[in-house]
């Protein structure tokens, strides 16, 4: 396996591009071997608490939101993009989030506490932003990503 390099970007709030290098807070890692794309996390923001009925007022911030809001106040946009959807059907076992990334296995998450998971889902997206296989890398990964995974899915680019 090869070793990264690391180098100051010129321009650290650009979008990489694919061949591109991924900035990483203020510096940004450039693969030797497959390039890397920025990651992003994907939350529902629909997610309710178990408790909560159906005609429960939706006035107060549903924790799916509080999630998603917490994200966008951790997350560094040049690293990482946060992106809310109305839902990702996996209410049995929310709140929940997936990470994506192009080129790489997308992995959903359930069971998630707002705003507590969110520093947990920005580290699996750091993970999944270096990774030169596509997989999140089970060592390292925060506790909660290793239990609360409920599927991965193959990148849509992936060889048959």
């Amino acid at each position: 396996m090869r070793e990264g390099r690391v180098r100051a970007h010129p321009d650290p709030g650009a979008h990489p591009a694919r061949s591109g290098p991924m900035a990483l807070g203020s510096v940004c890692v450039t693969s030797l071997a497959e390039p890397t794309t920025r990651p992003t996390v994907i939350v529902c923001t629909t997610c309710r608490r178990p408790e909560d009925t159906d005609d429960a007022a939706d006035t107060d911030l549903r924790p799916g939101a509080a999630l998603a809001e917490a994200l966008q106040a951790a997350a560094d946009p040049r690293a990482v993009t946060i992106r809310s959807v109305g839902c990702l059907a996996n209410c049995k076992r929310g709140l929940s989030a997936a990470l994506s990334r192009a080129g790489a296995w997308t992995y959903v998450f359930g069971g998630l506490c707002a705003p507590d998971d969110a520093a947990s889902l920005l580290e699996g997206a750091r993970l999944l932003a270096v990774s030169q296989d596509g997989l999140l890398p089970w060592r390292g990964r925060p506790d909660i990503l290793k239990r609360g995974m409920i599927c991965r899915i193959p990148p849509m680019e992936m060889p048959l």
